[in-house]
């Protein structure tokens, strides 16, 4: 019986952003890694893992349902981010300590391979509609499939200049103003060019970033139906998932939604009433591969597929945990690609490959990754690692704060 004897956490990026669990053992040379990054709140989950640790020493490393059960409900409220995240660093580094053991990939104890590669999808964007055209173009002839489409950064197409905006005369500085109908004309229009210029070969997506009101999220599905997206992402925040009712009464482009869901209620009715068509939960946020694995079963009985989250926030270590869970789940729809910096790469060994826009692994036992741990001391700026960091706060014209 391998014992838990410590967990340790590693805070890398230069930005010190990204958060890793190491799940230590008393066999020699033994250990798993997980993901715990948070980009907003890292310091925070850190504390979390701090605080359930003295729980685990001594735990049978075998146990990773009892484990995970017992971190779940350890604090009394749950169903969290940082609980969550917590919880998820320790959950992969477990599965990676297990596969260590049987010496063998954690897909492989998941029920194997149902597909060679993980296909993902590019992210291609432009402040013009030939930028956003020329980079298209340049994923496509890479190899991708499946190509994410935004005009600019977040919220891209719905903003105003704060001169054009007509916004109270006291109005809050902001140097622009979102606005819905803005957005309602310029995502179309987009979508108008992109299958002008470039036909239906290319699968394209759209990210809303929860952006519009509720029935202007149901008029741009219904906007984008002769278009034939691959899916339509996140249309709606997770406080007005109810809307997804009518957006399936009116029309049938596809919708993938949940990168910020947290709690299982959020997930199933959309799931079980079969009211989206991909489920964006990420792993480290929906409490790690103990989880996933449920909700891709889940998805499963009920024809949604996956999609993980793997924003530009994320890291190598969950991008590796959720290509374990995309390996073996036939619910597997596709991953979000994430580019790293080579001297970030350069931290993990055995990290994933993408590869004209499929990712690929390897056939080393657990997760297949490890942490270079000098390496991630290395590249951390205590400066920069100061810093808090927030969300993009993008407002409407007259000061309204538009929840992302």
């Amino acid at each position: 019986m391998t014992k838990i004897t410590g967990i340790e956490t590693i805070r890398t990026r230069a930005d010190g952003t990204w958060l890793f669990v190491k799940v230590l053992t008393d066999q020699p040379g033994l250990y798993g890694i997980g993901s715990a990054s948070d980009h907003y709140r890292a310091k925070v989950v850190e504390a979390a893992i701090e605080n359930v640790t003295p729980l685990l020493i001594g735990r049978d490393v075998s146990r990773i349902e009892d484990i995970w059960q017992s971190v779940y409900t350890q604090s009394y409220w749950r169903n969290e981010a940082i609980g969550n995240t917590a919880q998820a660093g320790i959950d992969m580094a477990l599965w990676d300590i297990k596969g260590k053991e049987a010496g063998m990939p954690v897909y492989q104890l998941l029920g194997g391979k149902t597909r060679s590669a993980v296909a993902a999808y590019a992210h291609a964007q432009g402040d013009s509609l030939t930028e956003l055209e020329d980079d298209v173009r340049r994923y496509w002839e890479e190899g991708y499939t499946v190509i994410r489409c935004q005009l600019g950064n977040y919220g891209g197409g719905g903003f105003l200049d704060r001169a054009n905006a007509r916004g109270p005369k006291d109005h809050w500085p902001q140097d622009k103003a979102f606005d819905d109908d803005a957005y309602l004309q310029a995502i179309p229009e987009m979508f108008a060019h992109l299958r002008d210029k470039l036909g239906w070969g290319p699968k394209f997506t759209h990210d809303v970033h929860e952006h519009l009101a509720p029935t202007n999220a149901v008029q741009l599905a219904k906007l984008l139906e002769p278009y034939r997206l691959y899916f339509l992402e996140d249309l709606l925040s997770p406080e007005q998932v109810g809307w997804y009712r009518q957006v399936r009464q009116q029309c049938a482009t596809p919708q993938a939604m949940g990168e910020l869901f947290v709690n299982p209620h959020e997930y199933l009715p959309l799931i079980t009433e079969r009211l989206i068509d991909f489920v964006r939960v990420r792993i480290s946020k929906g409490g790690g591969i103990t989880q996933a694995r449920k909700i891709a079963t889940l998805c499963e009985w009920f024809g949604v597929q996956t999609a993980w989250q793997e924003g530009g926030d994320n890291d190598p270590v969950n991008q590796m945990a959720a290509m374990h869970v995309d390996l073996a789940s036939t619910a597997f729809g596709i991953q979000e690609e994430n580019h790293f910096k080579p001297e970030e790469y350069e931290l993990f060994p055995g990290h994933a490959l993408l590869e004209g826009g499929y990712l690929y692994g390897n056939e080393q036992p657990g997760l297949g990754i490890d942490i270079d741990v000098k390496k991630a001391e290395a590249l951390l700026d205590p400066d920069k690692a100061a810093k808090s960091h927030y969300m993009a706060e993008d407002r409407r014209r007259d000061g309204g704060i538009v929840r992302p």
